[in-house]
């Protein structure tokens, strides 16, 4: 097997080559062939063939690429299984690797059809009022930027490592240029190689970099583009440092390798069933991908009375762990992923056993990747600075006892930041005490009780929903989040101007833009026919006290400001108003087409704001705006395709005084079938 790089819409075969080894048994698995690539090209191929395709697709078509990559790629997966073993992966830590990096590129591309806009750009939030009469207003944009994502990725996790960064930037409308640390090449390869076959993303939008180091590919960086590096602190931080980094102010997002730190409370005994949670989590943390993880926990952190109880339930628990060839089913922990990590994580042991005590250091029984778990113990950690700065990237922990919860909380903080931290309590009060103490020191921060255990996705493991990232030592940098994670490789803008012009400059309409009004009820009206602006101002109705009082009866809300004169008289109003929903359900009656038509069902509703008391005798009218779209995708079994369409609602009394303000979702009938329909179809 041949590992090329892939640039310029084209394979590299010729270069130098050099044996990718097995973690396993130290045979070569595959050959890197080491191309003699102008990266200055690979950038302007990206900016100039990738990046202008991506921009013309809206924010949602791109996310459906990325969802049917990841479709295919799930359909090949088994091949990816065979191949993750001899990087050192057992069946579960490929899992985390190869599934879980496929799930991540879902899950980023559904939050993004559900939170982000329907087009190119993305419109954040509400419009800023800057004026007292509303004619002046701001809008944020976030916008593709027009340069290449470069992503350098480490060698722990080749497959995860990559879609969780290229998913994201993909979305955002930048090509991307795939950067793998050597070792686990192959597999990363691998994948790549499926993202092509299946054509599925646009020529020029993602490249891979088959080489031991990026070369001169950081010189060739503009303004425009993004780098997202994973992997030690101290590459990261030369990376980052980069001349031309720093000259043009490139953005750099930095996530380091850290001590991430485990809390045992000091309300929980050995007979709790957080003490056994915890000594599974650390046990889990130490052993899984054989503690190569970013996020693993280096510091275990333990009441002082309790050190020994601990130790010894983790000796317990570890010695239960079989290590070997991670192709067998009863194997736990397999090797390190080559024979050079195992050579930096002894090195790195050998520093920390200079100032601390060994608790549990079995005879390693198998080749020269393998490494035994390895659980030491400083016993006075506040003094000893060396075990919250030096890391061994492998199966190990250090546990550190604590007086106090203070002292507790100043361990874990101790190390100048980390990706995630974790307590194991039944005491919500002291779980308060201590995550508010951690939290500025942490990106990602864990609490555990015999409630939550069960559904836990642990300590180690990074959601696609939720940031990854953290302060200091941790690199400082943020990804994922969810739709956040496409927002990072956007530029934002601050609009400014009058609400038309920016309604017609974003395609989405902003409150106080002219409206037009539509020639006949928007509710006929398909899908593809609505326009932003477009809208509807209704018939007029007068409320009477008889409409309240049957409203109170059908509902069964009295509440004595509708039903009730002399406590009414006492009330806010002054006077019996009208229920607010009734209010809602009145304003429904006004502009609600009743008959068939492409408005399929209201599917919900938002952002809703009784503004002003309505009282018998005053009038209101509706006023129902197209706010915006989304294309939905039709699945197998729906009856027609159809979008979702944003209406913003205003309604008014007679004193043309504003009384609520909402926004209604419905479903709308399309018109036309769509490929993402197509697609879906095929793979059902």
């Amino acid at each position: 097997m041949k590992v090329l790089s892939y640039t310029e819409g084209q394979w590299h075969k010729e270069g130098k080559e050099t044996d990718l080894v097995s973690a396993v048994t130290g045979d070569p698995v595959a050959q890197m062939v080491e191309a003699d690539l102008d990266y200055k090209a690979a950038c302007e191929y990206a900016r100039q063939t990738g990046g202008p395709v991506l921009r013309e697709m809206s924010i949602h078509e791109r996310a459906f690429k990325i969802k049917f990559m990841g479709q295919y790629l799930m359909e090949r997966k088994k091949k990816y299984y065979e191949l993750s073993t001899h990087t050192g992966a057992t069946k579960k830590d490929s899992w985390i690797d190869i599934d879980g990096g496929i799930i991540t590129a879902f899950l980023i591309s559904s939050k993004s059809r559900r939170n982000l806009t329907d087009r190119p750009y993305h419109v954040e939030g509400d419009h800023e009022r800057m004026s007292r009469k509303g004619t002046f207003v701001g809008q944020h944009v976030c916008v593709p930027r027009h340069g290449v994502a470069v992503h350098i990725n480490a060698f722990n996790f080749p497959v995860w490592g990559m879609l969780e960064k290229m998913a994201p930037a993909i979305i955002a409308g930048m090509p991307v240029i795939v950067k793998p640390s050597p070792t686990g090449s192959f597999l990363a390869y691998e994948v790549f190689k499926d993202i092509i076959e299946s054509g599925l993303l646009p020529e020029g939008s993602v490249q891979f970099i088959a080489a031991d180091k990026p070369g001169d590919l950081l010189d060739h960086l503009i303004s425009q583009d993004v780098v997202a590096f994973t992997g030690s602190a101290t590459t990261g931080k030369k990376l980052k440092a980069h001349p031309n980094i720093i000259a043009n102010n490139v953005r750099f997002n930095l996530e380091a390798d850290s001590l991430n730190a485990s809390i045992l409370g000091s309300d929980v005994t050995p007979v709790m069933p957080e003490f056994d949670l915890f000594i599974d989590e650390v046990a889990e943390e130490m052993t899984v991908k054989t503690g190569q993880k970013c996020t693993a926990i280096r510091r275990t952190i333990v009441p002082k009375e309790l050190t020994e109880e601990v130790i010894e339930a983790l000796k317990q628990r570890l010695e239960k762990t079989s290590v070997g060839d991670p192709s067998k089913k009863e194997t736990q922990m397999g090797p390190l992923a080559s024979s050079l990590q195992a050579e930096r994580f002894n090195e790195q042991l050998q520093q920390l056993t200079e100032v601390t005590d060994t608790a549990y250091a079995p005879t390693n029984g198998h080749g020269d990747a393998f490494s035994a778990p390895r659980l030491l113990v400083c016993h006075k950690p506040m003094q000893v600075d060396e075990v919250h700065k030096l890391e061994a990237f492998g199966p190990m922990t250090t546990v550190m006892p604590y007086e106090s919860t203070k002292e507790a909380i100043a361990l874990a903080n101790k190390a100048d930041g980390s990706l995630v931290g974790s307590l194991f309590t039944a005491d919500d009060s002291l779980a308060r005490e201590i995550t508010m103490g951690c939290a500025p020191y942490h990106g990602r921060f864990m609490v555990i009780n015999r409630n939550s255990a069960e559904e836990s996705t642990g300590h180690g493991s990074p959601i696609g929903s939720l940031v990854h990232g953290g302060p200091g030592h941790a690199g400082g940098g943020e990804e994922l989040g969810g739709a956040r994670a496409v927002l990072h490789n956007m530029q934002r803008v601050a609009l400014q101007g009058s609400p038309t012009t920016l309604t017609n400059i974003t395609k989405q309409y902003i409150k106080g833009a002219e409206t037009r009004e539509s020639e006949k009820h928007p509710f006929q009206k398909y899908f593809e026919d609505l326009e932003p602006g477009e809208s509807l101002t209704t018939d007029k109705r007068t409320v009477n006290e008889q409409d309240i009082e049957d409203f109170a009866e059908l509902s069964g809300d009295h509440f004595y400001a509708h039903t009730d004169p002399k406590a009414a008289a006492r009330s806010l109003f002054g006077k019996i108003v009208a229920h607010g929903y009734f209010v809602l359900s009145a304003t429904a009656g006004l502009f609600v087409h009743p008959d068939e038509g492409p408005v399929m069902l209201n599917y919900g509703l938002e952002n809703l704001r009784f503004l002003a008391p309505v009282a018998p005798g005053d009038t209101i009218q509706a006023k129902l705006i197209v706010k915006r779209k989304n294309v939905r995708q039709k699945k197998a079994d729906d009856k027609f395709p159809f979008g979702v369409v944003y209406w913003d609602v205003e309604v008014t009394n007679q004193n043309e005084e504003m009384v609520a303000e909402y926004t209604i979702l419905t479903l709308v009938k399309r018109r036309n079938r769509l490929d993402i329909d197509i697609f879906e179809e095929e793979e059902n």
